[in-house]
């Protein structure tokens, strides 16, 4: 019996539409490659089928919708449902399946209790921390955010850390943060949240040159919300045309969120509606070609203490399809990224965003040299290297189980 025959299936619980996560898809496609059985427990689309199999994952999606953009306690009840669901459906599939291992993707980070009775019956688990929750929930619902309610979160972190045998996170920040919260260095592992640069391959696709038909074309790829200070974007566009009224600008803004109407409206406001569009959400499959046949990809993020420990997978996305990124600056971007690759701006600032927008379209050789680094630095920071760091947690944290037989459930 070879190794692969005897490795017992993956059990993922993620509160997400699982094609729209490319995170976990990338997890989930690299143990498919490895020669796993993988079973993804997330929500789903009113009309979807209970069951799929994408890329040879094992799709359950759970009766649970996404409310983006709602209110406090319609996001409580969307976790609590999706908890209670998730923890039913994945325990009775143990029965049958007997996983080896139960990884439970945040936000939430009580979701990890999800797989509490698996726990209980020897499989380890991993938790993979995507964001910071305390701060998360203070730039999410300001009005909700007090000491008391801080303090609560804090504990459920806690409280879902010990429960996990080990633990993920996304950037060194974060994995800093953890730190200081007494997890310790052996059970704590990170995996940037880099793309998979089989698919933003710029050679799969049409090149175009950098403003070839005379337009310069920036693109956005990602959640209309508040987080992302799209309305700067929208004030530096309108700059643009104050201090260069004969650039010609378009701006693409690929993404749904609750921000939409009054981004629609601020357009309108600012009299550049016809130098905006909102085509929607796209697939991540077609993000590589929309960033293709773009000039200038944008990452901009609201600073507050939750973005300060983030770093955008859009702007390595960019990056990757060879095209020049503006970005904030962050405290992250100035981590993982030197001076000479990305462009950045000062958070907040329109007519800092519009002096770096017109800094590439001005300054051709140093846009091709940023493309260059910026490129070289995603090469480095990918998908491809990072997966190693992935796998390796999941065959440590497989191996007794996978060796033993251990993790049948209690009989009753």
């Amino acid at each position: 019996m070879t190794a692969a025959s005897r490795r017992r299936p993956i059990c993922m619980i993620v509160h997400a539409y699982y094609e729209e996560d490319p995170r976990v898809r990338r997890e989930a496609e690299a143990l498919i490659a490895a020669g796993w059985e993988v079973d993804v427990y997330g929500l789903r689309r009113p009309g979807e089928a209970d069951t799929a199999v994408v890329a040879g994952v094992n799709l359950r999606r759970l009766p649970v919708r996404r409310h983006q953009g709602a209110g406090l306690p319609v996001y409580l009840a969307e976790y609590g449902a999706f908890l209670w669901r998730s923890l039913w459906a994945a325990t009775r599939a143990h029965r049958r399946r007997r996983y080896g291992l139960v990884e439970v993707h945040s936000l939430p980070d009580y979701l990890v209790f999800a797989a509490l009775p698996m726990k209980l019956s020897g499989v380890p688990v991993l938790l993979d921390l995507h964001e910071a929750m305390p701060e998360f929930f203070r730039s999410r619902f300001p009005k909700a955010a007090n000491p008391i309610s801080y303090r609560l979160l804090r504990l459920q972190e806690r409280l879902s850390i010990a429960l996990a045998n080990e633990v993920m996170t996304v950037n060194e920040p974060l994995a800093e943060r953890l730190r200081g919260l007494g997890v310790k260095p052996d059970r704590l592992t990170v995996v940037l949240n880099s793309p998979d640069l089989a698919l933003f391959d710029a050679a799969a696709h049409p090149r175009r040159e950098f403003m070839t038909d005379g337009t310069l074309r920036i693109v956005y790829t990602g959640a209309l919300t508040p987080t992302y200070e799209l309305d700067v974007v929208l004030r530096a566009i309108a700059e643009l045309g104050r201090v260069r009224p004969k650039l010609a600008v378009q701006a693409t803004f690929y993404g749904r969120g609750d921000a939409l109407p009054a981004l629609e409206a601020l357009a309108a406001e600012l009299g550049i509606a016809d130098r905006v569009s909102f085509p929607g959400r796209i697939p991540i499959e077609d993000v590589p070609r929309a960033v293709a046949e773009s000039d200038i990809g944008v990452a901009p993020t609201r600073l507050d203490p939750f973005t300060g420990m983030s770093l955008s997978t859009k702007l390595l996305e960019y990056a990757a399809m060879d095209k020049p990124v503006v970005a904030s600056r962050l405290p992250t971007v100035e981590l993982y990224f030197a001076p000479d690759t990305l462009t950045v701006y000062e958070p907040g600032d329109a007519e800092s965003l519009a002096a770096s927008i017109l800094s590439l379209v001005d300054d051709a050789p140093g846009r091709h040299a940023r493309v260059e680094s910026t490129r070289r630095r995603v090469d480095e920071l990918s998908w491809t290297r990072q997966s190693e760091a992935f796998r390796f947690v999941v065959d440590r944290l497989t191996q007794h189980s996978n060796d033993s037989g251990t993790g049948e459930m209690p009989t009753t």
